[in-house]
């Protein structure tokens, strides 16, 4: 497995985005705890979860994190994964829609969001923690510091900001004494109003963890089946337009850390692959349409 950094901490190239494995048409907990393991036994050690990544209901918040605690603690690589979690978002008993989540961004929610993230994770200190998304009913500043004062009590070993814009990273890492270190936004090839924000994380040096990146690759946003491109560069190399898709992620940045989610093992073994697929100048060209982005 190839490696990046978030911080100063090496993780996979690859990770794995957990939110699949404890919302809506989830597995039974046997094929996520094997489908968590497969990532580990590929080389993953970058995993990403969240408080909200349950289904509606109190009883079932942090159904994720705990799902990835007793997978972690069950296998022997289990301790060298960073395990990335979000506060910011909640799931309502009476959730309106299966995936509607309301943002809560008051200090105070989110600083009682991390205490029973911790508990749930099993850890003194939580090794990557996100603003998981903007509450308009709470100054930006107010929520970020609520993170920055997490980092200095040592709740926290790193900080970062997820589904934010330019000018809210920027904030982000002022109001963290330039300790902002990872962004975490939607991108994919069928979403990529990210771009901004990728190229800003680039210039940065921060981690640049895009959610949903296979968004587009089965089918698109309006339904229509698989992009052209990534098919045809996929047949070109005998491999899935999920791994090409991937690759083509990867080439965008160093600071690039994709983190699909995945419910079977065959399919996150299939994603870590990606890391190996090779895409050359012409491809990249092509699976961008009109502009490379940097590599």
């Amino acid at each position: 497995m190839r490696t990046r950094h978030i911080g100063d901490v090496e993780v996979s190239a690859i990770g794995l985005g957990g939110m699949n494995l404890s919302i809506e048409g989830r597995p039974d907990e046997a094929r996520a705890i094997a489908t968590i393991h497969a990532a580990i036994d590929a080389g993953v050690t970058l995993v990403d979860t969240a408080d909200s990544y349950h289904l509606s209901g109190h009883d079932e918040v942090g159904h994720n994190e705990r799902l990835i605690a007793k997978a972690l603690a069950s296998h022997s690589g289990g301790s060298q994964v960073l395990v990335s979690t979000k506060g910011g978002l909640v799931r309502p008993d009476l959730n309106p829609g299966p995936y509607l989540w309301p943002a809560n961004g008051r200090p105070e929610h989110i600083k009682a969001a991390c205490e029973g993230s911790l508990k749930r994770l099993g850890v003194e200190a939580i090794g990557l923690y996100f603003l998981h998304r903007t509450d308009k009913d709470v100054p930006y500043a107010d929520s970020v510091g609520a993170i920055r004062d997490l980092l200095d009590a040592g709740k926290i070993r790193m900080a970062g900001v997820s589904n934010a814009d330019p000018a809210q990273i920027e904030l982000a890492d002022d109001v963290l004494g330039g300790r902002l270190v990872a962004v975490q936004n939607q991108f994919a090839p069928d979403f990529r109003s990210s771009e901004p924000e990728l190229e800003r994380c680039h210039k940065m040096g921060l981690a640049f963890l895009p959610w949903g990146p296979l968004g587009g690759v089965s089918r698109s946003a309006d339904g229509t089946p698989v992009h052209d491109r990534f098919a045809r560069v996929a047949e070109a190399h005998a491999v899935s337009p999920q791994q090409v898709a991937l690759a083509w992620m990867l080439a965008k940045s160093p600071t690039v850390i994709p983190i699909p989610g995945s419910t079977r093992p065959e399919t996150v073994r299939d994603s870590a692959a990606a890391v190996d697929l090779v895409l050359d100048e012409a491809e990249l060209r092509e699976l961008d349409g009109q502009n490379r982005g940097r590599g």
